[in-house]
């Protein structure tokens, strides 16, 4: 049976090291593990080179290599014949093998230590299955391929949308048919904090919503910086991303404004999909599952797919919020809430807000609120366009313009999962109106908070 490289595609997942054997030029043989092989195409692949001085000089001295790949799915083991072409330390591949690198190494708090120094090219000559004295295990049951109809109507749907959360609801509901993952998450780059955002989640207990990873964390932070999709398929040999997160504190001891990032503790396969615009990365797409090798080369393309489809949407979404709503939202004063008495305090420092001593939101969305009640207690009126916050709140951060649609979204989440007694609506193309159970005191602090 003749072999090709693309038949061995469970081997370059990384489940199980690969061997490189090389021999000094007086014959000396060495063996020595590798953490990533990579199928560059049907006649060569690429090697990390990280620590190993002795395979480096004997493949200077001696170009010939034999490597053994094993399939992660079955055991089977194959005899790859190489010899060296070069080494490149720039470039697409070696970012490619880079990033995936230092994101797995993340997750066990090597990221600073495991760092590629080149990828080694080498044209693949023969490809041997190597004979088992024992019964390797049979192939997992093929799930159906990537279903082309199920791909168009889950396009479609996000097409359909208009609005920040219909967009982002409808990409999850996608990946769900698409690819039937349960897990996944949406994050958007939030460019005045430096960090991704949770804006929606589906599968896991708790929704995460405003949760953060700061930029260029593991597989998330590596997708978004790089702009290309990044997986791990064996969570077995690396610590659980969400282990070094800690848990969100409730009610009035959540003074760190951290809110617990939505992990599932029996993943062993993640994949991170950047979301593209205009060439430009506004998110990322998450997705776990507990299954190894879950994610295969055609699921990664139709995830990038509805990624794209779900960044171009929600860019127009904010477009015509922007350009639907001219005129001024109405001045005439309300009467004032009957009911208790609800106290909100706004941190200027980092723009973070506690209604009745619950943390709610930071940032952004934390400006978008303070704007809100700060024109609500001065001119007595509950209705605001989305015009008038983005020039207003432009002028203190700049990026406002092209994000204000998911941050009125993730205020209105949080305000609604907190079960809050303020409530943010949605009354019309880039109108909202704010709804609160009594009458609102505002305290604004200054100082940064202990």
């Amino acid at each position: 049976m003749n072999l090709r490289l693309s038949d061995l595609s469970a081997c370059f997942e990384g489940v199980i090291p690969s061997i490189i054997a090389t021999a000094s030029a007086d014959g000396m043989p060495n063996i020595s593990y590798l953490s990533h092989v990579v199928r560059v195409d049907e006649e060569h692949v690429a090697l990390s080179n990280q620590f190993f001085a002795k395979t480096a000089a004997n493949v200077r001295a001696n170009p010939k290599v034999t490597l053994i790949l094993v399939d992660g799915f079955t055991g089977d083991q194959f005899l790859l014949d190489v010899g060296f072409v070069r080494s490149v330390d720039a470039g697409a591949l070696f970012d490619k093998i880079a990033r995936q690198l230092k994101a797995s190494s993340a997750q066990i708090g090597m990221s600073d230590v495991m760092r590629l120094r080149s990828a080694d090219i080498f044209r693949v000559y023969g490809i041997e299955k190597v004979p088992s004295p024992v019964e390797t295990a049979s192939p997992p049951s093929s799930r159906a391929p990537v279903s082309l109809p199920d791909l168009s109507k889950a396009i479609k749907s996000i097409e359909r949308q208009s609005e920040a959360d219909e967009i982002i609801d409808s990409l999850l509901v996608g990946v769900k048919q698409v690819l039937g993952c349960g897990n996944a998450l949406v994050l958007i780059h939030d460019s005045h904090r430096g960090c991704l955002i949770t804006m929606g989640s589906i599968g896991y207990e708790r929704s995460g919503l405003g949760s953060e990873i700061a930029g260029g964390d593991g597989l998330i932070g590596a997708a978004a910086a790089g702009g290309q999709a990044i997986k791990v398929s064996d969570m077995s040999r690396v610590r659980r991303f969400g282990e070094a997160i800690g848990l969100e504190a409730e009610g009035a001891e959540n003074t760190t404004r951290t809110i617990a990032f939505p992990h599932l503790p029996t993943a062993m396969s993640q994949i991170a999909v950047p979301m593209i615009a205009g060439g430009a990365v506004t998110g990322v797409l998450f997705i776990e599952s507990t299954e190894r090798l879950a994610f295969r080369e055609e699921d990664e393309a139709a995830l990038e797919i509805l990624a794209g489809q779900a960044a171009g949407a929600l860019r127009a979404s904010e477009r015509a919020a922007a350009a639907a709503e001219q005129r001024p939202a109405t001045s005439t004063p309300e009467p004032v809430a009957a009911g208790r008495e609800i106290r909100v305090v706004h941190h200027r420092f980092d723009d973070s807000v506690f209604i009745d001593g619950t943390y709610i939101v930071k940032g952004v969305a934390g400006t978008l609120l303070r704007l809100m009640l700060d024109w609500h207690l001065s001119d007595g009126r509950s209705e605001f366009t989305n015009r008038e916050m983005r020039l207003t709140a432009g002028a203190r951060m700049p990026e406002i313009k092209d994000n204000l649609e998911t941050r009125l979204l993730l205020l209105r989440r949080r305000l609604e999962e907190k079960q809050a007694p303020i409530r943010l609506a949605r009354v019309g193309r880039g109108r909202v109106r704010l709804e609160a159970e009594g009458p609102l005191v505002l305290e604004a602090v200054t100082g940064e908070y202990p």
